[in-house]
């Protein structure tokens, strides 16, 4: 196994890079938002993946990018960022890709959807990804992007869930998507999204929302989530997952020819049709008039007393939804390379103690030409796999911190950075805690005699032992 690490006058240059960095990261992020699944297209029918698959850009790094381009070409015009996203059996051709425009928003992220991507019969995977490419307008080329992966499904399913296979139920704390169509016209089709801090029924743009189940037998103030699979007449909770805006407490209902079913409790299933009535109401339901999203007051079902009649704007598809989101910083970078295979972190691994303290990184996308960073301090890094790298924690001191008197926790953030100076952030960090196993009543480090060398050694190899501590930050 080897380990590497850069030479030293590369690695101070690189350093100082990253300190400013830390103060000020111009990172750029890309995030792909998705359906988890897509319904199979047959014949010269096209079934476009509903909701479309979105993309986002932001970040300050995007508009530092865009200058340096301007002030090299001195072009308005070779700055613009535009894209291809396709199925990732599709090669690189792209005639079979969508492009993508992208505008900026209010919130000044850009914004791209791909609203004619579909999946054809002839296409017998169960499971795919999408690809987007991503270019300025000057033909730069950005980086390439993959997509979660996508289950393919031949229609929605009509018979009941079983939660022995719970391949396309919905469970409490995932993401899903709602949207409308009325009369089942394509382009009637209205998502459920949040603007201004408002709910509303957009035409363009959905959101993502965290359904979490709710213990109904607990105040609503309260109003504690459960984990398990979501079934029809639970009391959920929708919380848009980019605002954290948040509807409330509503029943999930199935919904049968406009029909609200109040005696079904049987699982919920991907693409199934449902209503949201609010709890403790009158037989008021979520429903959507044109753009805005109001209350609709159902009416009893005069032949059968378990079913109360909707009206179109109250019956919604619900549909898991995925985002991956990628970061990376050119900041430092000195090659105009693709910032691609941008590496993921999943999770992370301590073993050892003392001065061999070893990390394992898991997650994605990672090669050889990257290098671990506690925050401004490089780790010696060793290559495992595409999904593993192994690095040595630094000790404590190399942030400029005596151990002997380290009082409270140090928090430093993980990077990954290529080995041409790329920064790829991560929402990880690491603690250095002290050690607080001392008896009650005593000084920690107070009226230690002068012959205590001995017992500060052994002091601090319990704590490079004991106390690494690993976290993700929210």
């Amino acid at each position: 196994r080897c380990f590497f690490r850069s030479n030293p006058y590369q690695a101070d240059l690189l350093r100082d890079g990253v300190r400013r960095y830390l103060q000020l990261p111009a990172d750029q992020t890309v995030l792909i938002l998705h359906a988890k699944v897509a319904q199979k297209s047959y014949g010269n029918e096209k079934r476009f993946f509903c909701p479309p698959p979105c993309v986002y850009l932001s970040g300050p790094g995007w508009k530092l990018k865009q200058e340096q381009i301007k002030a090299r070409d001195a072009g308005e015009d070779s700055s613009r960022v535009c894209g291809y996203m396709g199925l990732d059996s599709t090669g690189s051709s792209l005639m079979e890709t969508q492009k993508l425009t992208f505008e900026e928003q209010a919130d000044a992220r850009g914004f791209g959807c791909a609203k004619a991507l579909y999946i054809s019969d002839t296409d017998k995977r169960k499971h795919f990804r999408l690809v987007l490419k991503l270019f300025f307008s000057n033909g730069e080329e950005i980086g390439t992007f993959h997509s979660k992966l996508i289950k393919v499904i031949s229609k929605p399913s009509q018979k009941k869930q079983s939660l022995k296979n719970t391949d396309l139920c919905i469970s409490s704390g995932s993401k899903v998507s709602l949207f409308n169509r009325l009369r089942s016209q394509t382009v009637s089709t209205r998502y459920l999204s949040v603007e201004g801090g408002a709910f509303i029924a957009s035409a363009r743009q959905w959101a993502a929302f965290t359904l979490h189940l709710a213990d109904e037998r607990c105040a609503r103030s309260d109003f504690p989530l459960r984990e398990g699979y979501v079934r029809y007449g639970s009391v959920v909770q929708l919380i848009c997952t980019a605002s954290g805006v948040t509807l409330p407490p509503l029943i999930i209902r199935k919904v049968s020819k406009q029909c609200a079913m109040l005696d079904v409790d049987e699982p919920i299933s991907q693409l199934h049709k449902c209503a949201f009535q609010l709890q403790g109401s009158d037989r008021m339901y979520l429903c959507l008039s044109t753009e805005k999203v109001i209350q609709f007051q159902a009416s009893p079902c005069p032949k059968e007393a378990n079913r109360e009649l909707l009206n179109d704007g109250s019956c919604w598809t619900i549909i898991g939804t995925e985002t991956v989101e990628y970061t990376f910083s050119e900041s430092l970078a000195c090659a105009r390379e693709p910032v691609s295979p941008v590496p993921l972190i999943t999770a992370l691994q301590l073993t050892g103690g003392g001065d061999v303290a070893m990390l394992e990184v898991q997650g994605e996308y990672f090669h050889t030409h990257l290098k671990v960073w506690f925050g401004d301090v490089e780790a010696e890094t060793m290559f495992r796999s595409p999904k593993s790298l192994v690095c040595v924690v630094p000790d404590v001191s190399a942030f400029g911190s005596d151990w002997r008197w380290l009082r409270y926790p140090i928090t430093v953030p993980l990077l990954l950075i290529r080995d041409d100076g790329l920064i790829y952030s991560s929402s990880f960090t690491f603690t250095y805690t002290p050690e607080q196993s001392f008896l009650p009543g005593q000084p920690v480090l107070s009226d230690v005699p002068q012959d205590s060398d001995k017992l500060l050694d052994s002091i601090h190899q319990e704590f490079t032992r004991t106390n690494f501590h690993l976290f993700m930050q929210s």
